[in-house]
């Protein structure tokens, strides 16, 4: 019999949903540098991971015809570059999670050093693609993760509305 290994998963500590990944080469410039469109791809990846970790399941709630989370909003900012063969971690915390939406706060870090960080607006949307009420234990969950007013990263990202 042979066994595979499970695909890799990040965790959820101190209020933060952390995950870990290594610059490959596919994800750089011929300089070695990482493209500035793979960090969104790597929030996403990290935001579809924090959602299985807190129990959502959104292939469900398609399936059923209830709707799923789009992104409504992003804004990024690029402090330093990660290079190929870096390991790096991204840090989601929730900053307003409300009836039909979650703000969330997400950063690139290497080590200590903060390489790029965005403020994410997931919106609930219904199959027909127009918002709806988010499911309230789906509300509930990513509460765990809201981050108390003052007690925010300081990115000077997550106020804008």
């Amino acid at each position: 019999m042979t066994t595979f290994p499970q695909p890799q998963s990040g965790v959820i500590e101190g209020g933060a949903h952390l995950y870990a990944l290594r610059v490959f080469y596919e994800d750089t410039d011929a300089g070695g540098v990482v493209y500035h469109a793979n960090y969104l791809r790597w929030f996403e990846r990290a935001r579809s991971d924090l959602v299985e970790l807190l129990g959502i399941d959104q292939r469900g709630a398609l399936d059923r015809g209830e709707g799923v989370y789009t992104v409504a909003e992003l804004a990024i900012r690029y402090l330093s570059p990660a290079r190929l063969g870096d390991a790096v971690r991204i840090e989601t915390t929730a900053l307003h999670v409300g009836g039909g939406s979650c703000r969330l706060h997400q950063a690139v870090l290497r080590g200590d050093v903060r390489l790029a960080e965005a403020t994410v607006k997931v919106a609930f949307i219904g199959p027909d693609g127009r918002p709806r009420r988010q499911p309230a234990a789906w509300r509930d969950a990513f509460a765990l993760l809201a981050v108390s007013p003052g007690s925010g990263p300081g990115s000077g990202l997550e106020g804008q509305e």
